[in-house]
């Protein structure tokens, strides 16, 4: 009888670990489809704010649960109610969000905005909530299995990375439907007893979601996309559509107004483009696919933009170009003499649009003998070849309006940094030149930025004379910037100055140029460019750069922030400009997530921590006197700050090391997860041999140390693999990641299970509350980790979260009387 009654419990156990790694595979694969449904909707820095809501939602349980001590009673039923409630609120939450009226970019002039990003955040936070109630309750109730369980959340939640990767290729509000599915069977399975009503349930609920119109829950573009923007033309229609782990891509045709974007276009120019087609990424940054037709002088137009430039000093030049955008970089190339392109694009999809489904309509581009494409991301690529090109194109991706408002501040761009330059700069041959085209704004930022980060780049390559080699012009709309292997000679120089009087551009910057050669046809009432890039070469460069108005300091692969412009000494006169259609000026991606942090301090104080003051003194009143509420409080929520910066500062350094954002996100995401669950997983094992409040301290001790050396760990193989791996396969480069990763997360999946393991012993009615505390100080962490990366880098991160770890470690150690005992 014994023996069946341990084996009865045995499996309860395991069907309970299966029920909450379905939990947490479902509700970390909608997290992650969830930031790219707000990418459609508004823009990619929302990434740091769904983290966060997630883990509010985590908290705000903890706290439900600690005010409500009976519900670990209620066990049986509550927990598949949850699950249930998870996967309903999934899908509402969705149809709530696309009705709440927030626009980030109207939050530096609309006050209103603030109150609607609660809204939303709030809404987008309940399914977590409802996730993470029940882990908490399966904690509160099984306290003695809290290692083996947190394991099982953990380990889900990686294989809901591995999921979340599979269903981006879906439309992104199916892959939430389908990710939402997973509570309902998760429901199924943790519920022996009440089976019948709980299959019932679900059943209903899997066929709601099942038929529910996609329309309902699909993202709203943002009114300031491009796409948006597009569909206003009289007849414009989406007529092919794609979807991916890089974006949803959708290709519009408008018949009666043609699209037409030449950046850089001289305004002597009297030839009208050929009609186009938009690609969109995400409903923003248009990408034209030109209509080419039987009469090769339509495409003359090429030839008058700033970024033919290159060409005519490089004829018959061996091109790469890094990012196939709509293809007009390529037709450029080809109409402009080069007598080999290789192309290099991150995304299957935008090829296979490119070059099998618009390939007539746009010449069969991609069908020339001199053209070879390449599946690669183009800074991993040019790390990886031997082949040295002529000319270096690196395509712009940015949009007129994400990129103006500041959209990307908080997006990590690897291939806008000095290192990324310094491996493009290697590829190229003797005389070789490196091309960038950026759209302009007045005052100007990313292109001063750009000249900054190639003059940076060229003296981390020995050049002693960086101006020598660099030149740019500009257009009323647009700049080229070029770098080249070499001194600028006078005949090249003669070249440029003739192109640029030719087509009426002018001259920012050239080796050796007079002050009354520069701003002569498109006039402005003082041309800062200019000015910015003779500064930048000379030696008040750090002066400048220290009193420019806007951050324009290189980005580095430690801070590869490229559209992070914001300085707080600017804030009070760009906040009287804003008045004056100066708002643009304020970099929105900044200012959102200091506005999500704004919000999500005040919410978790409230939602979290002031709840907890109802608690009944008698409940909180703990059986080993080292376990005062500071304590308690300051270990729980320095591991909450510790784990995300860690984790956050981590996957980013991944994406550089791999190359390729999809395998690296997959990689890390997946593999820190199971790797922590694992280090859980172990706590369990490593509990049966600690006999006290002491010897779990101590442990404790021992996992912090253990975290110190996989963090050091860590920094060594990344650095090693970069420099020695840079030319090997994608999938060893995550491999090799992995390898880095995994001592760190395993040792990371240690002190939260031995903390909250210690708790139950003691004090099992502080359980959910410490729970709760890790959850808003995770809240703040996953914000402010994105605003530390950017203000000390991402090395400096970790270092501050090794730092709280030992903080942790060190209030949570045991009685210095305790009699010293080491685990095994």
């Amino acid at each position: 009888m014994p023996g069946n009654i341990a084996s009865v419990a045995h499996r309860a156990t395991w069907r309970l670990a299966f029920a909450i790694a379905l939990v947490s595979a479902a509700a970390l694969a909608y997290q992650l489809l969830l930031m790219r449904w707000l990418a459609v909707a508004h823009w990619s820095p929302f990434a740091a704010m769904i983290i966060s809501l997630a883990l509010l939602g985590h908290g705000a349980s903890g706290t439900w649960l600690s005010l409500w001590p009976a519900a670990r009673e209620r066990f049986d039923w509550l927990f598949p109610v949850c699950a249930l409630l998870f996967a309903l609120t999934s899908v509402a939450a969705l149809a709530v969000a696309r009705a709440i009226p927030f626009n980030g970019l109207e939050l530096v002039w609309n006050p209103q905005q603030l109150g609607w990003l609660a809204a939303l955040y709030l809404v987008l936070a309940l399914p977590f909530g409802f996730a993470a109630s029940c882990f908490g309750l399966a904690f509160a109730r099984h306290g003695s299995r809290i290692p083996a369980l947190y394991g099982a959340d953990l380990i889900g939640a990686g294989m809901g990375a591995v999921a979340a990767a599979g269903l981006a290729w879906w439309p992104v509000e199916r892959g939430l439907v389908l990710a939402a599915l997973g509570g309902a069977l998760a429901a199924v399975v943790s519920a022996p007893r009440v089976r019948t009503a709980t299959t019932a349930a679900a059943i209903a609920i899997l066929g709601l979601l099942l038929v529910l119109p996609s329309s309902t829950v699909a993202p709203p573009v943002n009114e300031f996309k491009g796409l948006a923007k597009a569909l206003l033309l009289p007849g414009a229609h989406v007529i092919a559509q794609r979807h991916g782990p890089y974006g949803w891509l959708a290709v519009v045709a408008s018949p009666q107004v043609p699209l037409r974007q030449a950046p850089g276009l001289s305004l002597s120019n009297v030839q009208e483009p050929p009609p186009q087609l938009g690609v969109f990424t995400d409903g923003d940054a248009l990408s034209p696919i030109v209509r080419v037709g039987r009469d090769p002088g339509a495409l003359a137009y090429l030839e008058r933009m700033t970024s033919a430039l290159p060409y005519r000093m490089r004829p018959r030049a061996a091109v790469l170009i890094l990012g196939a955008g709509g293809g007009q970089d390529l037709l450029q190339a080809l109409s402009l003499g080069a007598h080999r392109v290789d192309v290099v694009e991150v995304d299957p999809q935008r090829l296979a649009l490119l070059r099998d489904t618009f390939d007539a309509w746009a010449g069969r581009p991609y069908h020339d003998s001199r053209v070879r494409t390449h599946v690669a991301e183009p800074r991993a690529w040019a790390r990886a070849t031997r082949t040295r090109h002529d000319l270096i194109v690196l395509g712009n991706t940015d949009s007129l309006t994400g990129g103006g408002a500041g959209a990307q501040a908080a997006a990590e761009q690897y291939v806008l940094t000095v290192q990324a330059w310094g491996d493009m700069y290697a590829r190229l041959g003797p005389g070789g030149l490196l091309a960038l085209t950026r759209y302009a704004k007045q005052p100007p930022r990313d292109e001063l930025k750009l000249f900054a980060t190639a003059v940076a780049a060229l003296r981390a390559q020995g050049v002693r004379t960086p101006g020598a080699q660099l030149a740019m012009i500009r257009g009323w709309d647009a700049s080229t910037l070029l770098i080249k292997r070499g001194a600028f000679e006078a005949v090249e120089l003669q070249a440029l100055r003739n192109f640029a009087d030719t087509h009426g551009f002018d001259l920012a910057y050239l080796p050796g140029m007079r002050p009354d050669e520069a701003n002569r046809y498109n006039a402005l009432d003082r041309d800062h460019l200019s000015e910015g890039a003779h500064a930048l070469v000379s030696p008040r460069a750090s002066a400048y750069l220290r009193d420019y108005k806007f951050a324009i300091a290189p980005a580095t692969d430690d801070r590869p922030y490229f559209g992070d412009f914001f300085r707080w000494r600017s804030l009070p006169e760009l906040w009287r400009l804003r008045a004056q259609g100066g708002a643009v000026l304020l970099d929105t991606g900044y200012v959102l997530v200091l506005a999500a942090l704004a919000q999500a301090v005040p919410l978790a104080l409230l939602l979290i921590v002031l709840p907890l003051f109802a608690l009944r003194r008698s409940a909180v009143r703990p059986a080993s006197p080292e376990l005062r509420p500071g304590r308690l409080a300051a270990y729980f929520i320095g591991l909450g700050l510790a784990f995300l910066i860690v984790e956050i500062a981590s996957l980013s350094r991944l994406v550089l090391l791999v190359g390729h954002p999809l395998v690296a996100a997959t990689t890390g995401l997946a593999g820190f997860l199971f790797c922590a669950g694992l280090g859980s997983l172990y706590a369990q094992r490593w509990l049966s041999r600690l006999d006290s409040d002491a010897a779990i301290a101590r442990a404790t001790g021992w996992a912090v140390a253990a975290i110190a050396l996989g963090l050091a760990w860590q920094l060594l193989a990344f650095e090693a693999s970069f420099a020695f791996g840079a030319g090997w396969p994608v999938a060893v480069r995550a491999l090799l990641g992995l390898a880095g990763i995994a001592p760190l997360a395993f040792a990371m999946g240690l002190p939260f299970p031995l903390g909250l393991s210690r708790v139950a012993r003691a004090a099992p009615d502080w359980v959910p509350w410490a729970w709760a505390l890790n959850g808003f100080a995770s809240v703040v962490a996953a914000l402010a980790a994105v605003l530390l990366g950017m203000a000390i880098g991402l090395r400096a991160s970790l270092l501050c979260a090794i730092s709280l770890y030992a903080f942790a470690a060190w209030v949570w150690r045991a009685p210095a009387a305790a009699t010293r005992t080491h685990p095994a």
